[in-house]
């Protein structure tokens, strides 16, 4: 599926979406430029969900955590990974062995320690907007 997405308002619009169609338990890979709008979506994601803090990109701190109505949902940041064997020593295994909902930005940064996603949203910068794909890698 593709979408274009006009301004920031519209891609956060389309992550409150997503909370309606992901399962509780599945992992998204994020791709894009800096600055194409990957955590924004997931901000979406998690208003949608009900989380009334603040959304910051995990960069420097390469996951943040959040729990809402018992859903945990855990947003990685990879950009800073120099080397995907990092991945082992946080134990990304024991992330991914929860029932929880995982969204990795900069998951070619992981290549080789990271499982097959579910979903791949890809976000490309045109003008002043965005053009979202949206893949199911799930039957």
């Amino acid at each position: 599926m593709k979408k274009f997405l006009k301004n920031a308002e519209e891609t956060e619009q389309f992550g409150a979406e997503l909370w309606k169609q992901l399962p509780s338990k599945c992992l998204v890979f994020l791709s894009g430029d800096l600055g194409a709008g990957k955590t924004t979506l997931v901000r979406g994601y998690l208003r949608a969900a009900g989380h009334t803090g603040a959304v910051k990109s995990p960069t420097f701190t390469l996951v943040e955590e959040y729990t809402i109505n018992g859903l945990k949902i855990f947003h990685f940041d990879l950009y800073r990974l120099t080397d995907p064997e990092e991945l082992e020593w946080i134990g990304i295994r024991d992330y991914f062995d929860q029932d929880c909902l995982c969204f990795i930005e900069w998951p070619e940064k992981g290549e080789g320690m990271l499982p097959k996603p579910d979903w791949v949203i890809t976000l490309n910068t045109e003008g002043e907007g965005r053009c979202l794909t949206l893949e199911s890698l799930t039957k």
